[in-house]
């Protein structure tokens, strides 16, 4: 049960933070300063037509991942005794769930339709 509330509290701290810090950031930003993010997924998938895609939308699925991924490696990485190990398993686990998650991302934007016909 504490994890589970360890997660809940984790998630939406991370998730208010990300509101904060990035998504309000883009919105207002006028010279389109584009997060991190975006740029990851520009540049790995090429054939998403960003010019579809909603780009508010864009962002809260950005930030709804993130905060899960952020804190589900958090809530794991809390319960390993050994530090090395944790910094281990904590970096390890972060990459693997970031790559995941932005394809999972890529392929939602590829069924709705929102790919570059050439």
């Amino acid at each position: 049960m504490e994890e589970i509330i360890l997660f809940l509290i984790s998630y939406i701290l991370v998730f208010l933070m990300y509101q904060l810090f990035i998504v309000s950031r883009a919105k207002k930003s006028k010279n389109k300063k584009e997060p991190l993010e975006v740029l990851y997924l520009k540049k790995l998938y090429k054939n998403l037509d960003f010019k579809k895609i909603p780009y508010n939308q864009l962002l809260q699925l950005i930030a709804l991942i993130s905060s899960f991924d952020i804190s589900l490696i958090v809530s794991i990485v809390v319960n390993i005794n050994n530090f090395i190990l944790e910094i281990i398993v904590g970096f390890i686990g972060i990459i693997l769930l970031i790559l995941v998650s932005y394809h999972l991302i890529y392929l939602f934007y590829k069924k709705k339709g929102m790919i570059k016909n050439d």
